[in-house]
């Protein structure tokens, strides 16, 4: 059984950075698609960025590009998130989520980079809390 546990929020002013740490549990072989979203009260969760350890292709919602970096070690087993310049926008619960495609589809992901749809992972972390005030 696969496991994600999530560490690193908490509480920052604007213009602050944050790294959160996703350590995976229970995964042995194959390529991965990983990712990291939020979810703002009363609003949906969304996509923030999402990396594919079968080649490091990523992707970034348009609102963090360019304060965001999503990053994965292979040898840990931990995907991270580095977060610069925070906004209080930024305020959420960030979660981590994995899926493991077939093998079919590691070219078209490799390519393509990994989904950022919510329904498109299987295994999720209890998320950690994002806090930034102006």
């Amino acid at each position: 059984q696969v496991q994600l546990v999530e560490s690193g929020g908490g509480s920052v002013q604007a213009g602050g950075s944050l790294r959160l740490s996703c350590a995976v549990f229970g995964y042995t072989y194959g390529n991965q698609c990983m990712g990291w979203f939020r979810q703002a009260p009363g609003q949906r969760r969304e996509g923030v960025a999402t990396i594919y350890s079968g080649g490091g292709s990523t992707y970034y919602a348009d609102s963090v590009k360019g304060r965001f970096t999503i990053s994965q070690d292979n040898a840990e087993n931990t995907l991270y998130l580095q977060m610069n310049s925070l906004k209080p926008e930024d305020t959420a619960m960030y979660y981590c989520a994995a899926d493991f495609p077939p093998h079919s589809k590691w070219p078209i992901i490799a390519t393509m980079g990994c989904p950022a749809a919510e329904y498109d992972y299987n295994y999720w972390g209890q998320g950690t809390q994002v806090t930034v005030s102006s």
